[in-house]
């Protein structure tokens, strides 16, 4: 790493873990005390990357991100999603603009900075644009969906531990109004819940995993990991996805497609509910991501993450399936089969 390190301020942290499936991942963190905060991006192509960019670089920016700046930006992302390729020109103006080099490759991107954050929006491209960075021995957040597919989303952790990088990925949703209080016991220990979010399609990713992914993780943050199975009711404008966690306790996620686009969800606990609502949009999200930057402590196990994306992927067999209950574990276990054929 670039990184000048005191080495009497380490952190070893060991996550064991997966479904109950031997996925180990131990990382030696030595937390930044040069106060280097150099951010590069890859990928130009959401708005994340914008809203990033301006919560970083505007003058006068929030205290809790004092000393970090995005400097670089590879703008490459999807060139298959119009949705997705389209506003890369307009983005890459606009973070100009905000004072941010554009590079021509991830390796120039590389020695510009010292933390990278993955915003491409199509996740079939993370694994290969992840790689350089976990050689180059870089701190990285990889936005939401962490892959395209489950067996690289394991293969990207896998080479995280192989090279000794901390990452961590997150939709923002995790923060939604309400979760804080939950957290703090405000009802107790969680019963169930039922969460909802947009749930727009794209042929390129399996169903839940393009947009439903801000719902399912919204879910997953309140219940925590455990899901055993899931079941999926599938219309034209919906998607109705139930879990059964281990404990036996109940957990649904609701995908709309028509009428109003919104987020949410109610939490059952022993001591009341609490509805989830109020998306506070990315700074809460950024603040997690640079506390990581500067500790290397992920604020979201990968534990859970694969646990979300087995979620949606067992969705998906269960609606090939009509509707049957599809194993958490067997969908993990295949896709850790197909990772280790991988090689970095």
């Amino acid at each position: 790493m670039n990184n000048k390190y005191n080495r009497r301020n380490f952190v070893k942290i060991t996550a064991l873990g997966g479904v109950g499936l031997g996925l180990v991942s131990s990382y030696t963190v030595f937390r930044n005390t040069a106060n280097q905060g150099r951010v590069g991006i890859i990928g130009l192509d959401t708005s994340h990357s914008i809203a990033f960019v301006k919560a970083l670089n505007i003058p006068h920016a929030s205290p809790k991100f004092s000393g970090f700046k995005v400097v670089a930006a590879y703008p490459k992302g999807s060139s298959e999603i119009k949705s997705s390729y389209e506003r890369i020109p307009s983005y890459t103006e606009e973070v100009k603009n905000l004072g941010v080099e554009i590079v021509n490759s991830i390796d120039e991107l590389l020695s510009k900075v010292d933390y990278v954050l993955l915003e491409t929006n199509d996740g079939r491209l993370h694994l290969e644009q992840a790689l350089p960075v976990l050689k180059a021995g870089k701190r990285m957040f990889i936005d939401k969906p962490i892959a395209a597919s489950l067996t690289d989303a394991i293969a990207i952790f896998n080479a995280a531990e192989k090279y000794k990088v901390p990452i961590f990925s997150s939709s923002s949703l995790r923060y939604i109004s309400g979760i804080k209080e939950i957290s703090e016991g405000k009802i107790g220990k969680v019963t169930g819940a039922d969460t909802f979010s947009p749930c727009y399609l794209e042929p390129t990713h399996p169903d839940l995993v393009w947009y439903g992914i801000h719902g399912v993780e919204i879910l997953f943050t309140v219940m925590g990991t455990g899901c055993k199975s899931v079941t999926r009711v599938s219309t034209t404008d919906t998607d109705m996805a139930v879990g059964i966690w281990n404990d036996n306790r109940i957990g649904s996620f609701r995908g709309t497609r028509s009428g109003k686009p919104e987020y949410g969800g109610i939490v059952f606990g022993e001591n009341g509910n609490l509805s989830l609502s109020n998306f506070g949009g990315y700074d809460p999200l950024l603040v997690n991501i640079i506390d990581f930057f500067k500790t290397g402590i992920v604020p979201v196990p990968k534990e859970q993450t694969l646990e979300i994306f087995a979620f949606m992927m067992a969705a998906d067999e269960s609606k090939k399936n009509g509707g049957k209950p599809v194993s958490i574990e067997a969908v993990m276990q295949n896709a850790i089969d197909e990772a280790k054929k991988l090689r970095f």
